[in-house]
C-alpha cells in the first residue's frame, strides 16, 4: 500500500475488518473458514458505523464472495486480474501470506500493474 506502520495502525485512517471475529482454528492447509453466521450476523451493521470508507481491499475468498458477489470470477486469480472492473473504491487482492509467493511469481502483472495503482489510490486518499 505504500504506507508506513504508523499509518497502517492509525485507526482514524485504516480499518481492518475480518470476515469473522472469532478464530476458527487451523485445518490441513491453514486457518479454517470463518464461521458462516459471523458475517451474516454483524458485518453489515459494523460497516454502517464506518460511513466514510474510501477504499475497500477485499482479501481472500470469503471477502471476495461477500463484497463482490456477481463481480467475483471463478477463482481468486481471475477476480484479481479483473480488478479494474470492480470499481474505484474496491480492490480484490490475494492474501498477503508467504504461501502466496508462488502465486506472485506466476502473476507478475500483480506487482507491475495493480500494486502501483493501489499505492497511488491510497496516497490520494490519505493526502
Amino acid at each position: 500500500m505504500g504506507i508506513d506502520r504508523a499509518v497502517f495502525y492509525d485507526e482514524s485512517k485504516i480499518a481492518i475488518v475480518p470476515m469473522g471475529f472469532c478464530y476458527p482454528g487451523t485445518g490441513k492447509s491453514g486457518d479454517l473458514a470463518p464461521r458462516p453466521e459471523c458475517a451474516a450476523t454483524w458485518r453489515k451493521q459494523l460497516l454502517e458505523h464506518l460511513p466514510h470508507i474510501a477504499l475497500t481491499l477485499v482479501i481472500g475468498q470469503y471477502a471476495k464472495a461477500w463484497h463482490l458477489g456477481h463481480l467475483a470470477h471463478e477463482n481468486l486469480t481471475e477476480t484479481v486480474k479483473a480488478w479494474k472492473t470492480v470499481g474505484p473504491d474496491t480492490v480484490p487482492l490475494p492474501h498477503p501470506s508467504p504461501r502466496n509467493n508462488v502465486w506472485l511469481k506466476k502473476n507478475p502483472w500483480f506487482e507491475q500493474d495493480l500494486v502501483p495503482d493501489l499505492r497511488s489510490r491510497v496516497k490520494g486518499i490519505l493526502a
